[in-house]
């Protein structure tokens, strides 16, 4: 794929799609897989960045992991909570949940482990997983003691307990523990502390975790009790990725067309499939099946929406609203200041070249659509940038995307699959 990539306008789309399976499922399955007792296959698996950095790490710890591309599915032979290898230095490259599963569920096994990324990771905080981790029992740190990665893990096994973790931060640091939680010599019960971030993705770790066999009793979603136990080998079929999927219904919206994503439904694992009801409420018109979702673009109004529990969307709502008829506001994502780049910060600076009225605050952000104008947006090596602002590229003129090929992160045939979307309609 070349350094830059000019995304062509389009007509009124009238297509259909079945995205790759989700990043955040997989991730999830392989760790309750890697630890299971037995056999597990993945069906729907993505073959991405991401999924691959998890693969690559449970293969140098000692796991047999089979990933067959063709058929998109991940054959894992669970090791029952005892590893092959007790030493590695594994590489996480920018992946938040490789390094956040991986470091929780490291320290529930015996042997001295060490993660480490690409710059950016070395900037992304992990300390309060750690600290919750230390309160279970287990000794791992930061290297250079500044709360960020490298992490060093002279893992012994996890006590269990009682131990209290922020909410505020990422749901990542919860869901890790969650998933090594019953391999603790007790039982562990986690508090969250103020208000948890991306609850969606909690509950989607916990039904991950029943597919394997361990229920885990949780108070509102701020305490959660856990069984010790063991995962148990599955068949498990991975849902297509509801973020990536919102990139479609935002073309939909955009060009006054129409998109079909198979494959998801309204009661879906992933949250995220709530960005339909955003885009209802700007004016799209939403059709629910039992295996799909159709966004029918109508006349879009602007907003104000806390798009806290799906925010791994709000760069596509942000780009949606550049073609409402009135401002958009975007609260509650704080937390997304923390991802691959500052999701707040650097999508205002983009939206800004583009001509847009951008007022950004601490959890958020207000787009006010303006007469849009030719720009060339940087992506910041991260894969939402980029397949956010090519929806703006539908149906505004000149937009070109720099670093395209970062979608390989999540979605690597992504612009692959946009042009097949279009194909027709220009």
């Amino acid at each position: 794929m070349s350094d830059q990539i000019e995304i062509k306008p389009t007509g009124p789309l009238n297509a259909s799609i079945r995205p790759p399976g989700s990043k955040s499922i997989t991730n999830r399955a392989l760790i309750c897989a890697a630890l299971a007792e037995g056999e597990s296959v993945l069906t729907g698996a993505l073959d991405s960045e991401d999924t691959g950095v998890m693969v690559a790490a449970l293969r140098q710890l000692g796991l047999q992991v089979a990933h067959d591309t063709a058929t998109s599915s991940i054959r894992v032979a669970g090791c029952g909570g005892a590893l092959p290898n007790h030493r590695a230095e594994l590489d996480v490259a920018n992946s938040g949940t490789t390094i956040r599963f991986l470091t929780a569920m490291l320290a529930t096994c015996r042997g001295h482990f060490r993660l480490d990324g690409i710059a950016r990771m070395r900037e992304r905080p992990i300390a309060d997983l750690l600290a919750a981790l230390e309160q279970l029992g287990a000794a791992a740190a930061s290297e250079y003691a500044n709360g960020c990665p490298p992490v060093i893990i002279p893992a012994n096994g996890l006590r269990g307990g009682t131990a209290t973790i922020r909410g505020d931060i990422s749901s990542q640091y919860l869901s890790g523990l969650l998933m090594a939680a019953p391999y603790a010599q007790h039982s562990v019960i986690l508090d969250v502390e103020g208000e948890l971030v991306s609850k969606p993705y909690v509950t989607m770790t916990l039904g991950v975790m029943s597919a394997f066999g361990i229920d885990v009793g949780a108070e509102r979603l701020d305490r959660f009790v856990i069984p010790t136990g063991r995962y148990r080998g599955c068949h498990y079929d991975i849902e297509p990725d509801a973020s990536a999927a919102s990139y479609f219904w935002g073309a939909a919206a955009v060009t006054g067309g129409t998109v079909r994503v198979e494959g998801l439904h309204r009661n879906a694992l992933q949250g995220d499939v709530a960005f339909c009801e955003c885009l209802a409420r700007m004016g799209c018109e939403i059709e629910y099946g039992n295996d799909y979702i159709t966004v029918i673009g109508k006349s879009l109004r602007g907003i104000t929406v806390d798009m806290n529990a799906i925010s791994d969307t709000a760069q596509t709502l942000a780009v949606v609203a550049l073609f409402a008829d009135g401002p958009t506001t975007i609260t509650g994502v704080a937390h997304i200041r923390h991802k691959e780049t500052d999701r707040v910060g650097d999508l205002a600076r983009e939206l800004r070249k583009l001509g847009a009225k951008v007022d950004e605050f601490e959890d958020g952000l207000t787009v006010t659509p303006q007469p849009l104008r030719p720009a060339t947006l940087d992506t910041y090596n991260d894969h939402r940038m980029a397949m956010s602002f090519a929806v703006a590229g539908l149906r505004a003129p000149g937009i070109v995307i720099n670093d395209p090929a970062c979608t390989r992160k999540t979605y690597p045939r992504f612009f692959e699959d946009l042009n097949d979307l279009t194909d027709g309609n220009a």
